[in-house]
C-alpha cells in the first residue's frame, strides 16, 4: 500500500519529535543531578529559638544564602513581627540534617513586605552563596526546580528538590469572590501598583515558602517561592494540592541587597 507523501512526511515529523522528546527529558535530568548538590548546602531551614522551649527550634520556612553568604533571603511572611523577649525568643536558622552548626542566630536586615521579602542576616562562618540570575531572563515554558523544607516539621531538616515550569509571568493581584475581601494593598494592585509574578506548574507546601526557584541548567536563583494556589481550605493544600504555585522575581531581592551594600 503506498502511503501518500503528505502522510510520510507527518510521520517522519512525529517521530522526529518524539525522538526530541526522550533525548530532552534525560538531558533535563543530567542537569537536576548537577545542579542540587550545589544548591543545598545553602538552603537552610527559617524559625524561632527559645531556650527553654521544646522544641527550642520552631520551624517557620526555608531561606537561602546569598550575597557575602552570611545574608539570607527568605519571604518576609516567613520572620515573625513580634518575639518574645522575655524568654528570650530570637529570629534563627537551623542548617539541614547532617550538617554542623545546627542552630545559629539570625536577625532582620531588610524587609520589602509588598514584594514579601526579608533579608536575614547570621552570626558566625559564611555559608556557599547562591547566584541570582540576570533580571529579565526568565520566560514562559522554562524548565524551573527549587529546593526547600516541605511540611518540615514533619518531614524534618532535610532539602526536598521539586520541579516544574513557568506557566506564566502575570502580575500578583487576584480578584477576590466579593468586595468584603479586597483589602487595601491588594486595591493598590488591582489599581495600577501591580507587578509580575511567576506562576509555576509545580506543587509546594507549607514550609516551601522562601525556597529559592532555580534555572536546573545554569544553577541561578531566578525567584523565591512565596505562596500556593489553594482550591478549597487550607487543610487541601496536602491532601489535594492545586499544582500551582507561585515565585516573586528575584530582581526584587536583588534591589534589596544593594541597599544593604
Amino acid at each position: 500500500m503506498t502511503v501518500p507523501f503528505s502522510l510520510r512526511r507527518r510521520a517522519v515529523l512525529h517521530g522526529s519529535l518524539a525522538l526530541g522528546t526522550v533525548l530532552a527529558a534525560p538531558s533535563l535530568c543530567a542537569e537536576l543531578v548537577e545542579a542540587v548538590p550545589r544548591i543545598r548546602p545553602s538552603v537552610v531551614a527559617v524559625g524561632t529559638y527559645m531556650p527553654n522551649r521544646n522544641p527550642a527550634f520552631r520551624f517557620l520556612g526555608t531561606g537561602f544564602a546569598v550575597g557575602d553568604g552570611r545574608l539570607i533571603a527568605t519571604n518576609a511572611h516567613v520572620v515573625p513581627e513580634v518575639l518574645d523577649s522575655e524568654r528570650m525568643e530570637v529570629v534563627a536558622i537551623a542548617m539541614a540534617s547532617g550538617q554542623t552548626g545546627v542552630v545559629r542566630r539570625a536577625e532582620r536586615v531588610a524587609s520589602d513586605k509588598e514584594h514579601d521579602l526579608a533579608v536575614l542576616r547570621i552570626e558566625g562562618a559564611a555559608l556557599p552563596a547562591l547566584e541570582l540570575a540576570p533580571n529579565d531572563g526568565v520566560r514562559e515554558g522554562q524548565s524551573i526546580a527549587f529546593t526547600g523544607f516541605p511540611i518540615g516539621n514533619a518531614l524534618g531538616l532535610s532539602p526536598v528538590t521539586h520541579r516544574g515550569i513557568v506557566s506564566a509571568i502575570t502580575p500578583i493581584g487576584i480578584p477576590q469572590a466579593n468586595a468584603r475581601d479586597l483589602n487595601p494593598a491588594l486595591i493598590r494592585r488591582l489599581s495600577g501598583e501591580r507587578f509580575e509574578i511567576y506562576q509555576l506548574d509545580a506543587t509546594a507546601y507549607p514550609g516551601n515558602s522562601g525556597s529559592p526557584v532555580f534555572d536546573p541548567g545554569s544553577g541561578q536563583i531566578i525567584g523565591v517561592i512565596n505562596m500556593v494556589f489553594v482550591k478549597r481550605t487550607k487543610e487541601s493544600v496536602l491532601s489535594d494540592p492545586s499544582g500551582i504555585s507561585y515565585a516573586i522575581p528575584v530582581t526584587y531581592l536583588r534591589a534589596m541587597l544593594q541597599g544593604l551594600r
